[in-house]
């Protein structure tokens, strides 16, 4: 561990006291203040300084404790940040119940001044959220630091017998993260990866470790033998190094596993995604949920964006439907806000055949001369079909907002791989078709790893990666990333 990651662990530990500590003497005020139920006039309850002092100093060591014991203090900085407030969360809820039960059942025991119980809910409410600002602000600080080189970054040693050609985007990625700066790959034979220094041999890799020259080991692949790659595995172990391999689809789909029984026979199951039986209904709500939400808030939008359209364009429709794929190589309309004018727009389900659509050849004309991306996907460079309004609504990502009458028709969810055209489906392999297992979705992995950027392969292996590996978190951090993306346009 970086002595950066110990400052910033430890740093936490007296700032989460004393936002405890605070929160229970700002909700006693808060109390004096506010009433949940202020039409029925009840007595404010409220507790002297002194009593409540003793109240929140016992409570905010205790809460510092259930957080050790459940590892918030031991979270480095290549831990989920999503998940790292989700179980502030989470554990913040368990300690109120466990509070409100102890205060009930130890009062004349334990104490005989009682805390009122909205005095209570407000400093839960206060130090949850002020211990979820502080966990972001000094995430961000610690971040910046890094991409900044103030602060050191992870020395990582990785284990390669590819060229860099193979490679590249791996590098590419370990490089984004802004954490690890890759100073050797071991192998027996040198690659000549530039930039990247060589080392062959597995006891110069452990004077490395003893000299502490490097902090991690990430397998790729190696042409070592078993028994030097075992040396390596214990050394890491020996010198407290982490040590992490690049799985490989297999590798992903076990964990995906399920054990069962024919008859007397014990047999393992690998399932296409552990979205099943309950997990969907569960999901279908939470679509239905949002849908909800999005067209009351948004519903000015939407009225905004449709003028502006109809100003520039005239002609009709304003939200435009394109025909995709959806599970099990089913087909629906589409919708989004029509960023093209209309006699552009491909009218596949309007009715017109794609043989006698102009706008179709006239689309694959452009894509023959100025497609960026290789495959099945294309994306048009400097498109002259775009309206005016097109770089607005497009950069914010609002052409799509009108897929959430998709999401209320229950032909795509809110997070699922991205929704497929016929004439791309046509295109793709037996094993690309797996992507049309499941509901096509209004942002995906892809989405927010990269966006136009991927080519189809590393677009189709984030989808798969998503399909064996779906989660609420999952979801959750893509929903979150989603909303960065189209804030801060990366």
């Amino acid at each position: 561990m970086k002595r950066h990651e110990i400052i910033f662990w430890v740093i936490r530990v007296p700032l989460d006291f004393i936002i405890i500590l605070s929160a229970f003497f700002v909700a006693k005020e808060i109390r004096l203040l506010i009433d949940l139920a202020p039409r029925l006039n009840l007595p404010i309850q409220t507790i002297d300084n002194n009593s409540l002092l003793l109240f929140a100093l016992f409570w905010s060591m205790l809460y510092l404790l259930v957080f050790s014991i459940h590892s918030l203090y031991s979270i480095k900085i290549t831990s989920s940040k999503i998940k790292e407030l989700l179980e502030i969360i989470r554990y913040s809820f368990y300690w109120l119940m466990f509070f409100l039960v102890a205060i009930f059942l130890w009062k004349w025991i334990v104490y005989e001044i009682e805390i009122p119980r909205l005095i209570v809910l407000y400093a839960f409410i206060i130090w949850t959220l002020g211990v979820i600002l502080e966990r972001i602000i000094l995430n961000k600080i610690e971040q910046n630091l890094l991409d900044k080189w103030i602060l050191a970054k992870k020395r990582l040693l990785i284990i390669n017998n590819k060229e860099k050609e193979k490679i590249v985007e791996i590098l590419e990625d370990i490089k984004k993260s802004n954490i690890y700066k890759i100073v050797w790959y071991a192998n027996h034979i040198d690659k000549k990866i530039e930039w990247i220094r060589f080392i062959w041999d597995i006891e110069k890799i452990q004077k490395m470790f003893e000299d502490k020259k490097c902090d991690e080991v990430l397998y790729i692949d190696s042409d070592f033998g078993k028994k030097d790659l075992f040396k390596l595995w214990e050394l890491t172990r020996i010198f407290g190094i982490r040590y992490r391999y690049i799985t490989n689809n297999f590798d992903i789909t076990k964990t995906n596993t399920t054990l069962s029984l024919i008859n007397s026979i014990p047999v393992i199951e690998i399932k296409n995604t552990p979205l099943d039986n309950w997990w969907k209904v569960i999901k279908r709500l939470f679509d239905t949920s949002v849908w909800i939400f999005w067209v009351i808030i948004l519903f000015p939008v939407f009225v905004v964006i449709a003028i502006m359209i109809k100003m520039e364009d005239p002609d009709w429709p304003v939200i435009y439907k394109n025909r995709r794929i959806w599970q099990n190589g089913k087909e629906f309309n589409l919708y989004k806000f029509r960023y093209m004018k209309w006699k552009y727009c491909i009218k596949d389900a309007y009715n017109v055949e794609l043989k006698y659509d102009k706008a179709l050849e006239f689309e694959e004309k452009l894509i023959k001369q100025s497609s960026t991306r290789h495959g099945p996907l294309y994306k048009i460079k400097d498109d002259p079909r775009k309206t005016k309004i097109w770089t607005f609504i497009e950069k914010y990502s609002i052409d799509e907002l009108p897929q959430f009458i998709n999401l209320i028709l229950g032909n795509m969810s809110l997070v699922w791989p991205r929704p497929h055209q016929p004439r791309e489906v046509n295109k793709y392999s037996l094993e690309e078709k797996r992507l049309l297992t499941i509901k096509p979705g209004i942002t995906w992995m892809a989405q927010v790893n990269g966006r136009e950027t991927n080519d189809f392969k590393k677009e189709t292996w984030l989808d798969i990666f998503y399909i064996e590996n779906w989660s609420v978190l999952l979801d959750l951090k893509i929903i979150l990333k989603t909303f960065s993306v189209i804030i801060n346009r990366k």
